[in-house]
């Protein structure tokens, strides 16, 4: 297919916003000042690929083409960039998908494929906060029983392995999907899916009358909801803090600034295969 290939590492729902921005895209003439991609698509403006991991059964499709399932480790990526000739990749995948990121990092590096990510900012404590930082799932479960015994768990259904010894402890646990054990003994499944509010959040912490909550260091507006209603209702939080990202990769904390990135990133790019 003809066009500029922009592979976008997704899941999130930046990487949804990107795709809808790309697509429609198509044979930019003049400069503008939210994408800085003049003259980059050529004749068949931008052919887009999301490539989602696979983890959840009915995931939110993105604009343009889709791709459900791993590559097979960094050499795989790397094959699949040189096969479907991608141009630039875009890693918009969660900020604690480290794995994901490493890989599409080497994968990159190896082929000479322009890479750049997009994280959106994390969170800080403000006044009323109560904050405790964790550098792990393991660390958040071992702060836990000083804290209190109603945990709400919003950090995803992988990793819950790590809470499972804290018998002692009553966990209300949300995702996306029902969690694969092992689990704590004591657990209550939340199947749901955001956005959420801060008055349902509040109301949830109510109604389960939950003394701590625990959560990932992701950023966006559905933490936002639940840390509010934390806040408000005096609620300690523990937050498990990012994994640190690859090096020497463009970071933007959002979709506009990402696509200033390609831009640059494209142009050197082209400039490196003229003669």
């Amino acid at each position: 297919m003809p066009g500029t290939h922009i592979l976008i590492l997704g899941g999130t729902a930046e990487a949804r916003q990107l795709a809808a921005e790309l697509t429609e895209l198509t044979e930019p003439t003049e400069p503008t000042e939210l994408t800085g991609l003049t003259g980059l698509t050529g004749r068949g403006g931008f052919r887009v690929t999301t490539s989602l991991a696979g983890r959840v059964s009915q995931p939110r499709l993105p604009a343009g083409e889709v791709r459900i399932g791993g590559f097979g480790g960094p050499e795989g990526l790397a094959h699949w960039l040189r096969e479907q000739s991608v141009d630039a990749v875009v890693d918009a995948t969660h900020p604690f998908a480290a794995a994901i990121s490493a890989g599409a990092a080497q994968a990159a590096t190896a082929v000479g494929v322009p890479l750049c990510a997009l994280r959106r900012p994390g969170w800080s404590a403000g006044p009323g906060d109560r904050w405790y930082p964790a550098a792990s799932l393991a660390d958040a479960a071992a702060q836990l029983p000083a804290l209190g015994r109603r945990i709400f768990l919003t950090t995803g259904r992988l990793g819950l392995v790590a809470f499972a010894d804290l018998g002692q402890l009553r966990f209300l646990v949300r995702s996306v999907e029902p969690p694969e054990p092992p689990l704590p003994r004591h657990t209550h499944i939340l199947l749901d899916r955001g956005p959420f509010t801060v008055d349902g959040e509040r109301e949830l912490l109510r109604t389960h009358e939950i003394d701590v909550l625990v959560t990932k260091d992701s950023g966006g507006p559905a933490t936002a909801a639940k840390l509010t209603a934390a806040r408000e209702l005096e609620v300690p939080v523990v937050v498990v803090r990012r994994p640190p990202a690859p090096p020497d990769v463009p970071v933007a904390p959002d979709v506009a600034g990402v696509l200033g990135l390609l831009g640059v990133l494209l142009s050197r790019a082209a400039a490196d295969r003229c003669p």
